[in-house]
């Protein structure tokens, strides 16, 4: 396989956890959910990515979170970072969440994997090491997390 081709593929799995984690929490009720990657609010600044003099601006920018939960009292607003892993590893778990609390402090950070979802508060994960604690029910309920980790494992089993 080529490098394209597998860079390719993550690039897919990645949105496919994104689709999982808008459509799970959109279904659960509990929150207004807002697309707030750079893809879908800069489309047009995304195109240059290659141009020097915007090198400094896509590159904070990049580093936008996913999504932004607002919940439903609108007193509660959380700013998601979403990733897939087939397998994940602590150490790079706490690198991802470092890197976004770098510009987005407080932040969060979803984690789709075959096995389940997780989620949690990015300073939680760096101070315990790149731990981080399954999705609570108080989020998305358990009949509903089966639903959406079935059809993410229906992906992956063809990929």
């Amino acid at each position: 396989m080529t490098d394209h081709i597998k860079f390719s593929k993550e690039l897919i799995k990645g949105r496919i956890a994104e689709i999982v984690f808008e459509q799970m929490f959109r279904e659960s009720g509990n929150f207004t959910i807002l697309r707030f990657g750079y893809e879908y609010t800069l489309p047009e600044l995304a195109q240059f990515q290659h141009s020097v003099e915007l090198q400094k601006v896509l590159e904070n920018m990049r580093h936008t979170p996913d999504f932004v939960l607002i919940s439903q009292s609108k007193k509660e607003v959380y700013l998601v970072e979403v990733k897939y892993r087939s397998n994940y590893y602590e150490d790079e778990i706490k690198q991802i969440a470092e890197e976004t609390l770098k510009k987005w402090d407080p932040s969060f950070l979803f984690l789709a994997t075959p096995k389940g979802f997780f989620f949690g508060p990015c300073n939680t994960i760096v101070t315990d090491n790149g731990k981080i604690g399954v999705l609570y029910d108080k989020w998305a309920s358990k009949e509903i997390q089966e639903k959406y980790l079935e059809l993410l494992n229906e992906f992956e089993r063809r990929g």
